[in-house]
């Protein structure tokens, strides 16, 4: 009998679900051993009854939950409440849902600062008419599920590669327990490595890295962070160049930016990375700003609004 899979995504942009159908002909395997009976990408699934007769989101009853998104109006924590309520297993694919992702960036700032952008510039007329009607209401920042929900499984990545999705399914299916990669950007990374930099200030990544000719094998170049390039490798869950191991970014010739988060779920991108520079003797007064080291993993308190001066 197949095994029933409800999938739903919150505060997301659909490429886990990309990710998904980019399985090709494996996903014909996977279909063949489960059910999806909710998949609101895919499949046309109302939430309050194909008639919109129903009163309160109802997800039908499954084996496995995968939940995309984190979780950021008061729609979303009802989604994964009843995701959560009707599913015996839960997993989190995608940055978003394990770590925030992009979305969490708006941590940074407090909802009436965001509101107050969006709806009002300089030449606006106030008072500002902010739509509230029908509308569900913002939380107070961009959660990552495990914040509100239990999680059972965590599949990172923007999106996650889908060689892991696939293991991860048919490894679930078959009752074998999941793994994900322990190691970071770095330890998979076959570009040259001399130990130290040799540039004390980071600069921008403008030019060409150093390598001998475009045409040469990724083990011709030196590493970027080496060379002075924010490379988020050091920080980051090795994983996303799937079973050819390269990292997709650096395969690309240009720096690692995190977005598998932190190598161990509980990391902390933004201090591990500051620790990275300090022990390649460069300056951390060179970066620009500190927000974007957690580019993917602001949720779970660790990007916050500033805390305004008082006014004497």
């Amino acid at each position: 009998m197949p095994v029933k899979i409800a999938s739903e995504w919150l505060n997301s942009c659909s490429g886990c679900e990309i990710s998904i159908v980019d399985m090709g002909d494996r996903l014909l395997d996977v279909l063949g051993l489960v059910e999806f009976v909710h998949l609101p990408v895919l499949i046309d699934h109302k939430y309050l009854g194909q008639l919109g007769d129903q009163t309160h989101i109802h997800i039908p009853e499954a084996t496995v939950g995968i939940i995309s998104g984190g979780i950021r109006n008061q729609e979303h924590l009802e989604m994964a409440e009843e995701m959560r309520k009707q599913c015996k297993l839960i997993i989190a694919l995608g940055t978003c849902a394990t770590h925030g992702g992009i979305p969490a960036l708006c941590n940074s700032f407090t909802n009436e600062e965001i509101v107050g952008a969006y709806y009002s510039t300089v030449t606006t007329e106030k008072p500002v008419t902010v739509p509230q009607e029908h509308l569900p209401y913002l939380l107070e920042a961009c959660y990552a599920l495990d914040e509100k929900i239990k999680v059972d499984i965590y599949l990172p990545g923007c999106p996650p590669h889908p060689d892991q999705i696939f293991s991860a399914l048919t490894g679930l299916l078959q009752g074998e327990s999941i793994e994900l990669p322990s190691q970071s950007v770095c330890d998979t990374c076959p570009t040259i490595r001399d130990g130290k930099g040799q540039v004390k200030a980071l600069k921008r990544f403008l030019q060409a890295p150093d390598y001998k000719r475009p045409e040469d094998s990724l083990d011709q170049m030196r590493c970027l962070l080496e060379q002075g390039f924010l490379c988020m490798g050091p920080v980051t869950r090795a994983g996303c160049g799937g079973d050819g191991v390269v990292p997709r970014c650096i395969s690309a010739r240009v720096p690692c930016r995190g977005c598998y988060g932190p190598v161990k779920q509980e990391g902390n991108q933004l201090l591990d990375m500051l620790n990275a520079l300090a022990s390649n003797n460069i300056d951390i007064k060179s970066l620009p700003e500190t927000s974007s080291l957690l580019r993917f993993s602001g949720a779970h308190q660790r990007l916050r609004p500033a805390q305004k001066q008082k006014e004497v």
